[in-house]
């Protein structure tokens, strides 16, 4: 029992101090309101946003086993901590979604990492719009309500082609300056507008290829937003390519502080792990010494 004890502790401090100014840490109990109405009519976030939806991957061989890609994605975000209160129901008018581009590198059959990128929330007040010919995929309708910068790093492991494992996990890690993102949407648990304040973002999302995307999607996400010109933009029926194919993304959308240089963004989960290994690590070498 000691042991734990000492354990828990040393690795609270591992976590306090890892890495200096590069400690990161996620929100708990802050608040979203979706339709921008202020925080007294929010809903209290417990740790997330759920997010879903498709991306289209381009990808240019740089080597044997290296290549550098382009991603498109569109997203809805219609829930948090997938409680079931849906934002254009329980909230009428709060369609949240998101538009997603980024560039970076990788290895087949290894993994990729993010170079950079741009993450761009939107709420629009028409019900319905999303996954329809409306602007892109109707993901980028209404006002734009926060634009995250994507950092270098993040990423996931990819096959000898260079999709995503199946059911793999991608880390995508943001920041947005002060003023990108809008008064009346976001808050600390306190009631302070986040809009005055640098924030960080962690998307976390599990990536699947799809097999048959329909024409709506190539249409808006490759043809449209992509600028793709390959099958299925030029008058030939669209079909996955080692080069160029479509992936569903689902998962969570956090947000976090912190003075974290691009890069340098240790992904929360695996930093307490990796603070408590170490710990443990220094603790049972300690007693060993004493022992001897």
């Amino acid at each position: 029992m000691k042991f734990l004890k000492k354990l828990t502790a040393a690795a609270a401090v591992a976590m306090t101090m890892a890495g200096g100014a590069n400690a990161a840490t996620v929100l708990n109990n802050w608040v979203f309101n979706p339709t921008g109405g202020g925080f007294a009519s929010g809903q209290r976030v417990n740790e997330y946003l759920d997010i879903n939806g498709n991306s289209f991957i381009q990808i240019n061989p740089t080597g044997e086993t290296s290549f550098s890609f382009t991603e498109h994605g569109v997203f809805n975000i219609a829930q948090a901590d997938s409680n079931g209160k849906l934002f254009p129901i329980n909230y009428p008018g709060g369609n949240i979604t998101a538009t997603f581009e980024a560039t970076g590198t990788g290895s087949f059959g290894g993994a990729f990492t993010f170079a950079g990128g741009t993450i761009r929330m939107y709420q629009n007040p028409t019900n319905g719009q999303y996954a329809t010919s409306a602007g892109i995929y109707g993901a980028d309708l209404g006002d734009q309500i926060a634009e995250f910068s994507v950092m270098a790093g993040g990423g996931g492991l990819v096959d000898s082609s260079g999709s995503p494992t199946n059911n793999g996990q991608i880390t995508v890690f943001a920041s947005a300056a002060s003023g990108n993102l809008d008064a009346g949407y976001f808050f600390r648990e306190n009631g302070t507008d986040l809009s005055t304040e640098s924030i960080l973002a962690f998307a976390f999302t599990n990536a699947n290829t799809v097999g048959d995307p329909d024409d709506l999607l190539v249409d808006e996400v490759a043809c449209q937003y992509a600028g793709y010109t390959g099958n299925g933009c030029n008058g030939q029926t669209y079909a996955n390519t080692p080069g160029a194919f479509f992936v569903s993304n689902n998962g969570q959308l956090k947000l976090g502080e912190g003075e974290t240089p691009p890069g340098e963004v240790p992904e929360p989960g695996s930093l307490a792990l990796f603070g408590i290994a170490l710990a443990g690590a220094g603790i049972v070498s300690r007693k060993r010494a004493r022992q001897a």
